[in-house]
C-alpha cells in the first residue's frame, strides 16, 4: 500500500472516505460543505491530503493543514484521519501518521498536533494509540466558538 498526495482524479473517492469519516463520527457537517472545503484543501499547498492507495483503490486519507502563532510559531493540526473499516489493524493509520509528520517536518513545521473528539465516548483507547505515536497531552482544552458564515 502507498502512501501519497491525493490526485485530484481522487477527489469523489476522498469525498467518500471524508463522508463516511464524518458519519461514523457523529459529525454534522453538510456532504456540501466537505465538498467545497475539499476541493480546497486538495489545492492548497499549506496542506496535505493523503491517501493510502493500491491497485484495488483508496483504503484511509489523513488531512494536515497549518497555521502560525506567537507560541509556537509555524505548526501543522493533523485534522482527519480516517481508514476504512475493511482497511483496518494493518498499520494504514500508522503510516498515515507518520507522512503527516514528515510532511509537516519538510515545510518546517514546529509540532504536529491534534485534536481527539470523544463526543460523549470513552476516548482512553483513542489516547493511548496516539501517546504510541508520540503525542502528549499539551494540556490545554479547546474550546470553539461558532461564527456566522462558516
Amino acid at each position: 500500500m502507498e502512501i501519497r498526495a491525493a490526485r485530484s482524479a481522487e477527489y469523489d473517492a476522498v469525498l467518500a472516505l471524508a463522508v463516511a469519516c464524518y458519519a461514523g463520527g457523529g459529525f454534522t457537517t453538510p456532504e456540501a460543505r466537505l465538498r467545497g472545503r475539499l476541493r480546497t484543501l486538495m489545492r492548497s499547498a499549506a496542506g496535505r491530503v493523503a491517501v493510502a492507495a493500491d491497485a484495488g483503490g483508496l483504503h484511509g486519507f489523513a488531512i494536515t493543514t497549518t497555521g502560525f502563532g506567537l507560541e509556537n510559531g509555524l505548526i501543522a493540526e493533523l485534522e482527519d484521519l480516517y481508514v476504512a473499516p475493511p482497511s483496518r489493524r494493518r498499520g494504514v493509520a500508522g503510516r498515515l501518521i507518520e507522512d503527516s509528520a514528515r510532511w509537516a517536518r519538510e515545510y518546517g513545521c514546529a509540532q504536529l498536533e491534534l485534536v481527539v473528539v470523544s463526543r460523549g465516548r470513552d476516548a482512553s483507547s483513542l489516547l493511548n494509540y496516539y501517546d504510541r505515536r508520540g503525542f502528549r497531552d499539551s494540556g490545554r482544552l479547546l474550546l470553539a466558538r461558532r461564527l456566522s458564515g462558516g
